[in-house]
């Protein structure tokens, strides 16, 4: 006799709960500034008001002055991009704010921003509240994947 996985299936729609919107995270200073090359006509204008945006890699204009991250070669590599996106993570969570619904994709962003709350555990475990020089690498990372890094 086969018994039935009668395990449903979780919505990652329900918990992906993001902190920050993709405007905040561009206003604050996430990749150098470099994510989008400039070629951001495909987004709402009003995200880039206040935005911290150039054509090239500039580490001044991320909120913690420090470079967090893999390059798009690596992300390449480990398989993190995808044919949709051709940009990563923050292309689809932009696109996905804006709307667009892919569920298979949306499933595996959210998975992988789910996993990374394991950089937020590691910050309050080892880091004073308020204490912004802590851990500012990661604090730069866990704002990429748009989790409140002053926490």
């Amino acid at each position: 006799m086969k018994l039935k996985n009668n395990k449903k299936k979780p919505d990652f729609y329900k918990i992906f709960k993001p902190q920050l919107s993709p405007k905040e995270m561009l206003e604050l200073g996430v990749f150098g500034g470099s994510y989008f090359g400039l070629k951001i006509k495909e987004y709402p204008k009003s995200w880039f008001n206040k935005a911290k945006i150039s054509k090239k890699f500039d580490v001044n204009l991320n909120r913690f002055k420090i470079k967090s991250g893999l390059s798009r070669e690596e992300w390449n590599k480990k398989g993190w991009i995808f044919r949709e996106d051709p940009l990563g993570w923050f292309q689809w969570y932009c696109r996905f704010s804006m709307g667009r619904r892919i569920p298979k994709i949306d499933e595996i962003q959210i998975k992988r921003w789910k996993n990374f709350t394991r950089h937020v555990v590691a910050i309050k475990k080892n880091c004073d509240p308020n204490d912004l020089g802590c851990r500012k690498r990661q604090r730069q990372a866990i704002l990429q994947w748009a989790y409140d890094p002053f926490i």
